[in-house]
């Protein structure tokens, strides 16, 4: 969740007090946004079509005639995936039985693979009895309220290494079971072992974050509808067919039925996409509506459009990437395919993988053998071969490791992977070069030292610096100044500077260090993210979107961000008319229009996403900008029946209350809720800022305290409690905080400009003094500093 970005005025223009009370303590409804806003990865800008030169007739123009006008095609509709089957056998052969076909089945004696014999299973505290009845599988288990109740199981995910079940809770709401069956080792087990999920818990099953309607189904069907009504509340989903077949990937076939019976013109035969087309692009974005990490901005897609225009994947973010790009959390493969060599060379998916079989398309090494071999030469259609090296890859010379053994296929190397879901093993798709050396240097994970460990590891080092003691010093690496960037070190400014100004750096890098350049304040940065505006990937585009609005004011930026109201991919489109939200009620002249239509666009996207909380958020966020202040309340209190425990909207409904003179109201909501869920960081926060706006500081503290020790990696936590403790005449133990919060963060330019005022006052120049020049190593340029 991003937090609130405030401007930060010179040191020398108000205290660090002044400035916390103005910025942070009348917390606005406005202070916390929900990531279901826009980022764009569309890589084609559409042009107006030049207009014919105007001429002078020599006599009056004749009545213009009436021209025909051929009617517009009917969009194409899905059709029953049987018939696929007459012209397509070697495709269907290869689909019948993979992964693909058997994504989502009816729950049968045929499909399910669990033990149902009256089995119990202990995990978190509760129990869980599995059984059957006749044709039926049922499961005994605690729900919402934490009672044990019967469950019917509706539905089947997968079949291997596990399988999950839905359940039916009424309402048309399918919920994964937290409980899957292993099916390699024939045994249950808990997907968050040791992790305390019980019914209390967002991750338990009965939650929204478990709600399989929004959170799944629509990969393991095709032509999948959500179709929520907010009204009743419920779903009514609907899907063509279940498994991901023909139309999930080709889109709907009445056009393409059509075209074989008459062979005519149609582009595409009658599909709106080709797959085989010679932009990878193309496929790529195609199996990254459901092989990415990313969040939706509607109900289903639209074939043809670009991925961004419907989905919004994510950057490379600490939570989710290590600093080298490897997959942290389940992140699936786009997001590291998009930074690899093999992406950016023209690889696609297909290349690897047969996409009917989902099997890889040569045992053994064979698949990288195809463009890494002694010929130096690839043998795949549409893929650059520039810089190939003829050398035998699959020698011990180069695999360092026995034909055979383990080291010795390409994955083992360069695709690391990690198990999820208890034990479902991805591979990396980043295809980076293991380099222990590296790795112990930046913390980050490394093939070697994952086999290597301990004293293996040290040995392995040693042997790996040797292999490569005649290796050219190469420019300054994307992961080592990424290590910069992020821990606050001597160069951080220029690392990023420099980064940023690279021709080859892939667009979800570039994109990610975006997001960083607001640590880095300073004229070159502002004409960075300026120049990025216009970047051809929309991914980029819209991350420089988010940093030049933490740069500028509205009124500054409003110039740079008005052209991109009308750009291509909408979700770089509503990215700019939120960011140009507070100035756009005042007119934007000629961009007016297009802002109108962007922000109405922003509006459907959380309605079409009603069923979620933070939508509801959003659009209440929306809403009170926009002078609605009577849709606001219902709105939040909506997001809380559709998710009682997502306190962002409980935050802001307390807020909502105060600012309309209900704070009985307000602190009464919120001390339930606290008596409820005491170690809810953001709900101590929220009270103590809630008793310092009552003028009650001494009261504010302890749960201020509590805020930050339950959160200590939160800057706001840490930095509001230090602010507080100076203000109630702790100057010591604010400089403690502070210098804590810097140890965890050293590039929080707020605690470092707070602290350095702090220990001025107190009469600390020489620690002041330290403090300023490692700011200076760190950003020369920052505003601040002048």
């Amino acid at each position: 969740m991003p937090t609130h970005k405030n401007k930060v005025p010179a040191p020398n223009t108000d205290s660090a007090p002044s400035r916390i009370a103005r910025y942070l303590f009348p917390v606005t409804i406005g202070i916390l946004l929900v990531a279901v806003l826009g980022i764009g990865w569309f890589l084609f800008s559409s042009q107006p079509a030049p207009m014919a030169p105007a001429s002078t007739p020599a006599a009056a123009p004749a009545k213009p005639q009436p021209v025909a006008q051929a009617p517009a095609p009917a969009p194409a509709t899905m059709v029953d995936e049987q018939q696929c089957q007459g012209c397509h056998s070697e495709q269907v052969k290869d689909w019948q039985g993979s992964h693909h076909q058997l994504a989502m089945q009816p729950a049968t004696a045929e499909t399910m693979l669990g033990d149902f014999n009256n089995v119990t299973f202990k995990a978190e505290n509760e129990t869980t009895r599995f059984s059957r009845n006749k044709h039926e599988f049922w499961v005994n288990t605690p729900g919402i309220d934490g009672k044990n109740a019967d469950f019917k199981v509706a539905y089947t995910f997968g079949i291997a290494p596990l399988q999950q079940y839905l359940i039916e809770v009424g309402e048309g709401r399918l919920q994964a079971l937290g409980v899957a069956w292993d099916s390699e080792k024939h045994r249950w087990f808990h997907l968050y072992p040791g992790q305390g999920v019980n019914f209390k818990n967002p991750l338990h099953w009965s939650k929204p974050s478990q709600n399989a309607n929004f959170m799944c189904v629509e990969c393991h069907t095709t032509g999948y509808k959500r179709n929520f009504d907010p009204v009743k509340n419920t779903f009514d989903s609907h899907w063509n067919s279940l498994g991901v077949g023909c139309q999930a990937c080709h889109g709907p076939a009445s056009s393409h039925l059509a075209w074989t019976a008459s062979k005519g013109n149609l582009i595409h035969a009658g599909f709106a996409v080709d797959l085989k087309d010679k932009d990878a692009t193309v496929e790529i974005e195609t199996c990254a509506r459901c092989h990415a990490r990313r969040a939706p901005l509607g109900d289903g897609f639209t074939v043809g459009k670009r991925l961004m225009d419907d989905y919004l994947p994510s950057t490379l973010t600490r939570e989710l990437y290590a600093l080298d790009g490897k997959i942290k959390d389940e992140v699936f493969e786009h997001g590291s395919f998009a930074q690899s060599k093999m992406f950016d060379k023209g690889v696609r998916c297909s290349n690897c993988h047969n996409p009917h079989s989902t099997q890889l398309k040569a045992p053994g090494n064979g698949v990288c053998l195809q463009c890494h071999n002694s010929a130096g030469n690839t043998s795949v259609a549409g893929v650059d071969g520039k810089g190939l090296q003829a050398k035998n890859y699959d020698s011990i010379d180069h695999t360092r490791h026995t034909v055979g053994q383990p080291g010795s296929q390409c994955v083992d190397c360069h695709m690391p992977g990690k198990f999820y879901m208890g034990n479902d093993f991805r591979h990396d798709h980043s295809f980076s070069i293991p380099d222990p050396v590296r790795a112990q240097k930046l913390g980050t994970p490394d093939a070697c030292l994952t086999c290597h460990q301990g004293k293996a590891g040290d040995k392995v080092t040693e042997q790996f610096k040797l292999w490569n003691s005649a290796t050219p010093i190469q420019a300054a690496r994307y992961d080592e100044s990424l290590w910069l960037i992020r821990n606050g070190r001597p160069g951080a400014a220029d690392a990023l500077y420099e980064q940023l100004q690279r021709s080859d750096l892939p667009a979800i890098q570039r994109a990610t260090l975006l997001a960083e350049l607001p640590l880095y304040p300073s004229e070159q940065a502002l004409k960075l993210a300026t120049r990025d505006l216009s970047d051809p990937a929309p991914q980029v585009r819209e991350s420089a979107v988010r940093a030049i609005s933490a740069f500028l004011p509205p009124a500054e930026r409003a110039p740079l961000l008005t052209p991109l109201l009308g750009d291509p991919v909408k979700a770089v489109r509503i990215a700019a008319a939120r960011d140009l939200l507070s100035v756009a009620r005042s007119g934007l002249g000629s961009a007016q229009a297009n802002w109108n239509a962007a922000i109405a666009e922003y509006e459907d996207v959380q309605k079409n996403l009603a069923e979620r909380a933070e939508a509801n958020l959003n659009l209440a966020m929306l809403y009170q900008a926009s002078g609605r202040g009577g849709d606001v309340e219902p709105l939040l209190r909506t997001a809380l029946e559709r998710d009682p425990d997502f306190y962002p909207a409980l935050v802001t409904l307390v807020q909502w209350l105060e600012a309309g003179g209900r704070g009985q109201e307000a602190q009464a909501l919120l001390q339930q809720r606290l008596k409820e869920h005491p170690d809810a960081a953001l709900l101590q926060h929220t009270r103590g800022l809630a008793l310092i706006r009552g003028g009650k500081t001494d009261q504010a503290m302890p749960a201020l305290r509590e805020a930050a020790r339950l959160e200590p990696q939160n800057a706001q936590y840490g930095y509001v409690l230090a602010v507080a403790l100076h203000d109630s005449g702790k100057a010591d133990e604010a400089c403690q905080e502070l210098e804590r919060l810097l140890k965890e963060q050293p590039a929080n330019r707020n605690a470092r400009l707070a602290l350095i005022q702090y220990y001025l006052e107190s009469g600390q120049e020489p620690k002041a003094q330290v403090l300023l020049q490692g700011w200076k190593k760190m950003n020369m340029g920052d505003p601040a500093l002048k």
